[in-house]
């Protein structure tokens, strides 16, 4: 039981650190996962009758850093694509064309840009993208009169609708969980539709509350810069969706799926095969860079699912994790309902923080089921996409707007935790 308590003292002391920004999560991730593995006796050595090492070296930090191989690649090819979108002017134009769609009707304009980010961040991901996208945006938003405090947390609802349909984390998802993808993939279309029905009611409440003023000017060009300059066919802006249909409406795989994107992008927007292959090499190790960040802290991520994983681990964890851990329908939804902002700052319920580790000692000790878990954290992280004031997003929007980030946490996250309530309760439901 000391060890148990000892762990979890472990984890208050590192999410703290990293609540104060005291700690990048990237560090923190492994430091927990060996500080666990020592607390609870596991030897840098073990290796077993079979042959596998299962110590701290071998079976943690080394199988550790390879364990979301797949999720991470995923997470490369669409930073890839993302990158092209933006490089070649798909992004811009997409955003643009949903700017003249609405001529001079504020909401119109507003509600077209909030789906332009939607389907946008389906593809497209990383602090890059949000900055691309939001200095374009955000000034269009400032121009008809909407307050920066809601322009920023309508991006943000946006967002989170877009990356919800966002594939290459779904492979995240299902690496740490082991969930089919046809169960995350129906459970995320039903997390798409709530977000973005919150969404809306968000934007409706604040036009009613504020009112936009005129409508941003066609003939102005300040807001694309060199960008804009750029012809993009209409079939290009297709792009974002190819990858989506392609895993949804014909079953691929996620890495081929994002293939076909890059090249159908190339194909129409680069007029020669010298262009098409620069592109291509640029564009690669552009997203690559863009999303080194993520890989990392998903390697680290990977060393702290193998570590809460260990047979000795799960031992000393398993009547702690029984104690508090609810064995009933209604249990379920309150636990995971109520405590939707622990998946704030990393918390215990977000999946990109210490909740992956949790999510695993869950399930392996059979107290709830994968689905139940995906379904829970999947929901919960709907708090931390949207709202978590320590996402660098999050940060680099409430800046350009001049608002204070926890301003924005403030004014949107009873809408974020009814959607993650929500979300629990179906999944609560479906999966129990």
């Amino acid at each position: 039981m000391f060890q148990g308590i000892l762990i979890i003292v472990v984890f208050l002391i590192v999410a703290g650190l990293m609540i104060a920004r005291k700690l990048p999560t990237m560090l923190a991730m492994p430091i927990l996962a060996i500080a666990i593995a020592l607390i609870a006796g596991v030897p840098f050595f073990d290796v077993g009758e079979d042959g596998t090492d299962t110590g701290i070296l071998s079976g943690i930090i080394e199988a550790g850093t390879v364990s979301l191989a797949s999720a991470y690649i995923a997470v490369a090819f669409g930073a890839w694509l993302g990158r092209i979108m933006i490089d070649t002017g798909i992004t811009n134009r997409t955003i643009k064309m949903a700017a003249e769609l609405g001529g001079d009707r504020p909401l119109v304009v507003t509600v077209l840009l909030t789906v332009a980010i939607a389907i946008l961040f389906t593809t497209v991901g990383g602090l890059g993208a949000v900055i691309m996208v939001g200095s374009i945006v955000l000034p269009i938003l400032f121009s008809i009169g909407v307050p920066g405090i809601t322009a920023v947390s309508l991006f943000l609802f946006a967002m989170g609708t877009g990356l919800s349909l966002n594939i290459a984390n779904w492979n995240f998802y299902m690496s740490v969980l082991s969930v089919s993808q046809d169960t995350l993939q129906s459970f995320a279309l039903i997390m798409v539709g709530l977000a973005g029905t919150f969404t809306l009611i968000f934007l409706l409440v604040e036009y009613k509350r504020h009112g936009f003023g005129t409508a941003w000017p066609q003939s102005n060009g300040e807001f694309g810069g060199e960008e804009e300059e750029k012809k993009v066919s209409m079939i290009a802006l297709i792009t974002p969706l190819i990858p989506i249909a392609m895993v949804i409406g014909f079953s691929w795989p996620i890495i081929p799926s994002f293939i076909v994107a890059i090249l159908f992008s190339l194909i129409v927007t680069q007029k020669s095969v010298r262009k098409f292959v620069n592109t291509l090499t640029k564009t690669a190790y552009d997203g690559i860079s863009d999303v080194a960040p993520v890989i990392m802290l998903m390697i680290g991520i990977g060393m702290l699912l193998e570590s809460v994983s260990h047979p000795m681990v799960g031992e000393i964890m398993s009547p702690l994790l029984e104690a508090v851990i609810p064995t009933n329908i209604a249990g379920y939804i309150a636990f995971f309902a109520l405590l939707a902002p622990l998946a704030l700052y990393r918390g215990p319920l977000n999946m990109w923080g210490l909740g992956s580790g949790i999510a695993s000692i869950i399930i392996s000790l059979n107290l709830l089921s994968p689905t139940a878990v995906m379904g829970a954290l999947f929901s919960t992280e709907r708090m931390q996409a949207i709202a978590d004031p320590t996402n660098t997003h999050n940060v680099w929007l409430a800046n350009y707007a001049g608002v204070d980030v926890n301003q924005v946490l403030r004014k949107i996250i009873l809408y974020v935790w009814v959607l993650c309530a929500v979300g629990v309760t179906i999944a609560a439901f479906l999966y129990f």
